[in-house]
């Protein structure tokens, strides 16, 4: 299956050169791109992507907005693409509120080629962007800075099996899909299938959404390790 990818970047030459890469490949079409999020969620709509490259800071409409417009659209608006957050800096608040908005994860600008590809194909697949040890060290960095959110989330934890529980926190403390499978002595296809009723029972997108829910629930704390 060929993925269709939105390039939106203010910098002519990023997309450019992002767009002969991802143009590249046998399983990859460049669809569309745009100078800005406002001109971004306008292409997004009418090319119907199954990933959005998305630079967090734009003229005219930043990132995050853009995000929140594609991932939450308004009634008659059913495609709803990944995201993938484009950013300078390793650790950017931008980018853990894009995470919240329901985008699927961020790579840095400069990361190499190959790296870019990747992330496309595994955004695009439904699977975690990042290694978990590294989305949890973002993740739990924010986490420590904010109150807590307006809605209780450990409310919605009681929806969960204790196994469906157990899962949600062997992911937001890091572990692989087959390190879960390990741990809990499982298949992993197995693991598979708990990770996509938490994610259906919890009303969550991914993976990374995933983690920040056990965060704020308060199922894990920062600096808990597995």
């Amino acid at each position: 299956m060929t993925i269709r990818v939105v390039i939106v970047d203010d910098q002519a030459m990023v997309r450019a050169g992002f767009a002969a890469l991802l143009s590249a490949q046998a399983d990859i079409d460049v669809v569309g791109e745009a100078p800005d999020g406002r001109q971004g969620v306008r292409v997004s709509r009418s090319t119907h992507p199954d990933v959005v490259l998305m630079d967090v800071r734009m003229p005219e409409m930043d990132g995050l907005t853009a995000a929140r417009e594609i991932l939450d659209p308004p009634p008659g608006v059913v495609h709803l693409p990944k995201v993938l957050m484009l950013t300078t800096f390793d650790i950017d608040d931008y980018v853990y509120e894009a995470l919240r908005a329901g985008a699927s994860g961020f790579l840095l600008k400069d990361a190499p080629p190959a790296d870019l590809i990747a992330a496309v194909r595994v955004v695009a697949s439904g699977e975690a962007l990042l290694a978990p040890s590294v989305t949890r060290r973002l993740i739990a960095d924010f986490v420590q800075q904010r109150p807590a959110p307006r809605k209780d989330p450990a409310l919605r934890l009681n929806g969960l099996t204790p196994r469906e529980t157990e899962v949600l926190e062997l992911i937001a403390r890091g572990l692989s899909n087959q390190e879960i499978a390990a741990h809990l002595v499982l298949a992993e296809q197995t693991v598979k299938t708990h990770i996509g009723r938490v994610l259906g029972k919890l009303d969550l997108r991914d993976r990374a959404q995933a983690v920040i829910f056990a965060y704020e629930a308060g199922l894990v704390r920062p600096g808990d390790s597995a």
